[in-house]
């Protein structure tokens, strides 16, 4: 018949430790046996020898073995004797082993069993022999009487009575063990029922199973998983969020405030309440960040989820640009059917000179901006840009030109360098300086925005300049930052004031420089200058 075996690891652990406390418990148990055994064979044979030497020493016992009946004089001397000490024998007899006195009566005149050699040499000795009473302890000590041996004295203990005594004893032995034993396992069973509690009661197999499955949900997952504990040091990173914080070595058992995080991302990351879906800055990358607190009675760390907004970031800016393209589309074909309207008008009117003068006014107007924007920068995602910025401008009121001396001819640009990071760069510094050249100017006055493209001297040069307000100098750092925005909303609104800190971001990633300064039109001028590094001919 087999024993059920327990499933669970604290079923394990307690059926371990309650084996062991019982070998423990029983070893003592042997040991102390043994030696309680030992000890009461000492014991025993201690005390027999000093009844034995005080009998044969006793000046009664020697002038009783002369007497003419040594039995009647030695008999009740000695039983009373045997009985004070709780000896099981006091034997007085001949130096012939003819026995005076015995616990039997029948017994006396009868030849000792055992012997007695050492004592007819004068020696005290002990001996274990079985006897008329059975197997005993006896010690064997010789009465002198001028100088010689003129009878023996033997006293002695059963051994039976000994293994009494000793069986008393291991009596009590046992049941102080049971009781160890007893608590030892009341014990094991306490704490094995707290490990149960916090293993869920699973086996060694299903957690190094659960250990498996978590390692590789780990691995396996894109997004980024990262779990700090309740001092804010990282207990588990898995391999997208080392990827997605571009942390290098390992960083578990780091305080979050060590790991070279930007400073909005580590108060993030230490604080005490969640967050969800927060949008923060890294090097090169946009997080979309979300907090959890772990707790279970008392707080115990922190899960943080973090998902890569990078390439979505970019598709909206585009997404932006192209919703701009479209909207100065339909506000150019609205304007074109008013215009058209009007040269009808006139013409309905017999002004025809007038409307011949207005519609080539129109004409020239349009086609010298496209013909200046598609003769300076022949990159045609540029030039779609700038054209698409120029027609919203125009809708806001605000006046978009290209300087002189830009010029960017078309592959020139290194494949390194994609157009979608041109436009995130160039449409947000458009952007943000219509928005500002739109507001605040004097009634009457349109706004301006000058724009200047160039790539010469290895290295491409975008520089958005407006007539608006300007940026005030001691800001100057703080506008690179995730939510700082000039507009009414102001920071709080979710996704405001990413623009700026993305251009920077992205002219990082090309290992690029961007820089404000103080526009001649009076507003801020911003200029990007990115590495062509282009491949010399070999």
């Amino acid at each position: 018949m087999r024993l059920p075996r327990p499933r669970s690891l604290a079923g394990q652990l307690f059926a371990v430790q309650a084996v062991l406390i019982a070998v423990v418990v029983a070893g003592c148990a042997v040991f102390a046996y043994v030696s309680a055994g030992e000890q009461a064979e000492e014991t025993a044979r201690r005390q027999a020898t000093a009844v034995a030497t005080s009998v044969a020493d006793a000046p009664f016992t020697a002038r009783a073995v002369r007497a003419e009946d040594p039995t009647k004089l030695l008999q009740p001397w000695t039983e009373r004797v045997r009985k004070d000490a709780g000896m099981a024998f006091v034997v007085v007899m001949d130096t012939d082993k003819t026995r005076y006195t015995h616990t039997r009566p029948s017994a006396i005149g009868k030849k000792y069993l055992g012997h007695i050699g050492p004592a007819l040499r004068g020696e005290v000795f002990h001996e274990t022999h079985r006897g008329t009473l059975g197997p005993s302890v006896r010690v064997v000590a010789p009465v002198r009487s001028g100088g010689r041996v003129v009878a023996l004295v033997s006293a002695g203990i059963t051994v039976e009575t000994i293994n009494g005594g000793v069986r008393r004893q291991l009596l009590s032995l046992i049941a102080v063990a049971a009781g160890a034993l007893a608590l030892g396992g009341l014990g094991t069973y306490v704490v094995n029922a707290r490990l149960r509690r916090h293993t869920h009661g699973m086996n060694a197999a299903e957690l190094s199973r659960l250990h498996d499955y978590h390692q590789a949900a780990l691995h396996a997952v894109r997004e980024g998983l990262l779990l700090l504990d309740g001092r804010r040091a990282v207990a588990l990173i898995n391999d997208g969020a080392r990827e997605l914080l571009g942390l290098a070595g390992d960083p578990v058992g780091r305080p979050v405030t060590e790991l070279g995080l930007p400073a909005p991302l580590t108060e993030a990351l230490r604080s005490p309440g969640p967050r969800v879906d927060e949008l923060h800055l890294t090097a090169d990358r946009v997080l979309v960040v979300n907090t959890s607190p772990v707790s279970g009675g008392e707080r115990r760390g922190t899960l943080v989820t973090l998902r890569d907004h990078t390439e979505l970031q970019a598709l909206s800016g585009e997404l932006d640009s192209v919703r701009g393209f479209a909207e100065a589309l339909r506000s150019q074909a609205h304007e074109a059917a008013n215009r058209l309207h009007t040269v009808v008008s006139l013409i309905e009117l017999g002004r025809a000179e007038e409307a011949v003068e207005f519609a080539t006014a129109e004409l020239e107007l349009a086609q010298e901006l496209t013909d200046r924007v598609v003769g300076a920068v022949t990159e045609p995602v540029l030039s779609a840009l700038l054209l698409g910025k120029a027609a919203q401008a125009n809708e806001y009121g605000v006046e978009l030109s290209l300087t002189e001396d830009s010029g960017i001819d078309d592959g020139l640009l290194p494949a390194r360098l994609p157009a979608r990071d041109l436009v995130t760069v160039l449409g947000n510094l458009i952007d943000n300086a219509i928005d500002a050249a739109s507001g605040g100017r004097p009634a009457g006055e349109p706004g301006r925005v000058v724009v200047t493209a160039r790539a010469a001297d290895g290295e491409l040069l975008l520089r958005v300049a407006d007539s608006g307000p300007g940026v005030d100098p001691d800001h100057a750092e703080e506008i690179f930052r995730r939510g700082w925005t000039t507009k009414e909303a102001g920071p709080t609104v979710h996704g405001r004031g990413l623009g700026l800190a993305i251009v920077r971001q992205t002219v990082r990633r090309h290992g690029g420089t961007v820089t404000l300064d103080r526009a001649p039109e009076g507003g801020a001028a911003f200029a990007v200058r990115l590495p062509l590094r282009t491949e010399q001919p070999v």
